[in-house]
């Protein structure tokens, strides 16, 4: 059984029934309440409410409207829990500035063009810089010396770049406690909460153009062989939780290979076998300043970039900067274990809480449907304040979902396991292009498994391939003419940031690659291929 973790934590409400029943009760205070559990059973919390209740008789008949847990009623009518409040919902620009891509486009480039040139910046002396260095870096594991590469990569990004670090600085709220809690447990830096900015701009759906996927950047095979769940209808690489425990793992393992988290972050990004061998051509320095220059060009930027939002993030008040704060700071949630297939949009629709929400709290599941599978176990995760009413009217609900599920059965596609590898035989007509992408891999990974030196292929050969995408599911797609594919007639004005934002879950680099697009010109008429 896979383990979860909750995304958010319950210390506002903890914190709050904790300070009511003290002001209201003295001798309340001897009810022990956890501050430090990122896990809320809600029937825990309810006892615990009633015992408040109990302990305040004499002052207050019950705890104030906002923490009561109230029985609910299944309306088959509205197939809705009607007599249910809810909070007021995350604000509506804040829970898109959740759910786009444009963090990531912005993070991506910025550390393709990590820039060393000196930069003007006198707001950020070179002495005041080394101190703070030196206060880094004798409380982290990472080197984090001063050197004038470095102090001219981190004034580029406050010069040029404060915009897109306060909006990452606001949405890291969501994420980062979890980070730490996970790194924490397997004793590393919990300064690697830091990567997953420079990986992914922290968002769980981020797919690069060579196929690494979710917040940590998992290649496919890297993800199957730590445990990642990938089918038809999940990705566990876009889930916070699990993914973090795997990035944890492989970095833990890439540490005892090195004996260094400088080249342990080099690695997770190139991989281990380009680090060696820059190690070599460094005549054996294992500094990564030293062999940065024989590193591939991305990761050369790779280390300077995690260095230097480091160094913001912990001088963010020195510097100004001012992240948007959200109107919850963390979203108190909980898990249940599903019994039966049911859509998001179908939860959405019974419990009153917005599709967005629910997506962002579940952006594992690839086609908003969570499968119900014997051997595997699936969760659902609401607002703490949806979990009670949920539970209470299970039974119902995944009745009513099955009724309109066997409705709409044929919309729904099989449930099909991604196979870790498969041999395919070389037919007629084939080639190299076409095989990677009824699998969605590409060209040079299906030559690197099969040590091939050219694009000639001959019929009947054998290749190995490691699908992103169950060929079955390709098939029945290509059967019905391609209806995953959307079309999109570029417009005067029309940029490839402008036209990611129309299609939720689409970034620039995706349309670059759907539409093998090497620059970022776009003239007014071209047809773009929107394969989402």
């Amino acid at each position: 059984m896979k383990k979860r973790y909750c995304l958010g934590y319950a210390f506002a409400i903890m914190t709050s029934l904790a300070s009511y029943a003290q002001k209201k009760n003295p001798n309340a205070a001897t009810l022990q309440i956890s501050q430090s559990l990122p896990i809320v059973d809600t029937v825990e919390l309810k006892n615990l409410m009633r015992e408040l209740n109990s302990a305040n008789a004499h002052v207050v008949q019950k705890v104030p409207e906002p923490f009561l847990f109230k029985e609910v009623k299944w309306d088959s009518t509205s197939k809705k829990l009607n007599d249910r409040k809810f909070p007021a919902k995350v604000d509506k620009l804040w829970l898109e500035e959740l759910t786009t891509n444009t963090l990531y486009d912005d993070m991506a480039a910025l550390v393709e063009d990590t820039n060393y040139e000196e930069v003007d910046y006198p707001e950020l002396t070179t002495e005041t810089l080394k101190k703070r260095l030196a206060d880094l870096n004798a409380r982290t594991p990472f080197n984090v010396e001063y050197n004038p590469s470095l102090e001219n990569v981190i004034k580029g990004y406050l010069k040029r770049h404060k915009p897109t670090l306060e909006r990452l600085m606001g949405l890291s709220q969501f994420y980062f406690p979890g980070f730490e809690q996970t790194f924490d447990k397997y004793d590393m830096p919990l300064e690697l909460k830091y990567l997953a900015i420079v990986e992914s701009a922290l968002r769980p759906r981020a797919k690069s153009r060579v196929g690494a996927t979710g917040m940590w950047q998992f290649m496919f095979n890297t993800g199957k062989l730590y445990g990642l769940d990938i089918s038809s209808y999940v990705d566990e690489r876009m889930d916070p939780i699990l993914s973090t425990e795997a990035a944890a793992q492989y970095l833990s393992k890439l540490y005892e290979i090195f004996g260094d988290w400088d080249l342990a972050l080099a690695s997770y990004n190139s991989g281990p076998g380009n680090v060696s061998k820059a190690i070599r051509r460094s005549g054996g320095r294992t500094n990564y300043w030293n062999i940065r220059h024989h590193l591939p060009r991305e990761t050369a930027g790779y280390i300077p970039a995690f260095l230097a939002t480091m160094y913001i993030f912990e001088y963010a008040e020195e510097h100004g900067y001012h992240p948007a704060q959200p109107d919850v700071n963390y979203f108190e949630t909980d898990t249940i274990k599903v019994k039966e297939t049911i859509t998001l949009q179908q939860v959405s629709s019974y419990t009153g809480v917005s599709l967005e929400e629910i997506q962002f709290l579940n952006p594992a599941y690839k086609l908003d449907v969570i499968p119900f599978v014997a051997d595997e176990n699936y969760y659902l995760r609401l607002p703490i304040t949806a979990i009670g009413p949920f539970v209470a009217n299970e039974n119902n609900i995944y009745q009513t979902a099955k009724k309109e599920l066997e409705r709409d059965e044929k919309t729904l596609p099989e449930y099909l396991e991604v196979p870790s590898s498969i041999t395919y035989r070389v037919r007629s007509g084939d080639y190299l292009g076409k095989i990677a992408e009824r699998y969605g891999v590409g060209v040079s990974q299906i030559k690197r498994w099969n040590n091939l030196r050219s694009n000639n292929l001959r019929i009947g050969q054998r290749l190995t391939l490691y699908p992103s995408k169950p060929s079955a599911s390709v098939a029945s797609s290509q059967s019905s003419s391609g209806s995953s594919q959307k079309k999109y007639v570029v417009r005067k004005g029309d940029s490839l940031w402008k036209i990611a934002r129309k299609f939720p879950g689409v970034s620039a680099e995706n349309l670059k690659v759907w539409n093998d697009i090497s620059g970022t010109k776009l003239k007014p008429g071209m047809t773009l291929v929107i394969a989402n």
